[in-house]
């Protein structure tokens, strides 16, 4: 799908795109996991658990014999906040991104699987989320990842038609809603071309970038 040039918005994926969120996420996560009587690794957490919600999280541990009590997702969302509220930092190059951004008058939105509750802890501490056209969570509009909603209604809220947007994501749920919403993708690969979140886009043949300073080029800023 070619990228238009330059794009009329640009629409963010959160964690892991516009916050340092998912290492400390992860090995929360599998801390948790392994003391409910599910270890994993990291790679077998990347490839079968994220990219979802923290609800699907939970079903696919259960169904691996983890042995979650029924508060466990309310639990682990109270401790995860916690710890993202103690610091969250930005992901490198984004505060001068959103700047070359506005400099040249394209409107940006964020649309993550993340709830609203996350994204005013994270993007909130850096004073950041009254600069997006919208902040928007899939499972709070009844559809996440991979279901296109999200990016179409992100798209809506920029006043711009899904082909003439560019989706920034980092994981191949991301990945298949923009392709299902018929939207533009480029991949953030800040950690190479050799992780499997890397592999499983270059699998969807979704173009990689390994810093936030290439995208300016990248969109034809």
């Amino acid at each position: 799908m070619p990228l238009p040039q330059p794009p009329k918005a640009v629409i963010f994926d959160c964690d892991g795109v516009l916050v340092d969120s998912e290492g400390p996420t992860f090995a929360l996560l599998l801390t948790n996991l392994a003391q409910h009587g599910l270890p994993l690794t990291l790679h077998a957490l990347e490839t079968d658990y994220i990219g979802g919600t923290i609800e699907t999280v939970a079903t696919r541990a259960r169904a691996a014999g983890a042995n979650l009590p029924t508060t466990w997702v309310a639990d682990f969302y109270t401790e995860m906040y916690a710890m993202l509220a103690n610091g969250t930092p930005l992901m490198a190059g984004v505060p001068g991104l959103l700047d070359r951004l506005d400099a040249a008058k394209i409107p940006f939105a964020v649309a993550s699987n993340g709830s609203s509750q996350k994204m005013q802890i994270t993007l909130g501490q850096h004073g950041l989320l009254p600069r997006f056209r919208a902040a928007l969570s899939g499972p709070e509009i009844g559809a996440p990842k991979p279901a296109p909603d999200v990016f179409l209604a992100a798209a809506k809220a920029c006043g711009a038609a899904p082909a003439e947007c560019v989706v920034i994501e980092d994981s191949p749920t991301g990945a298949r809603a923009a392709l299902a919403a018929h939207i533009p993708c480029l991949g953030y690969a800040p950690h190479g071309p050799d992780t499997a979140t890397a592999k499983a886009l270059t699998d969807l043949n979704i173009p990689l970038f390994h810093s936030m300073d290439d995208l300016p080029r990248l969109l034809t800023l």
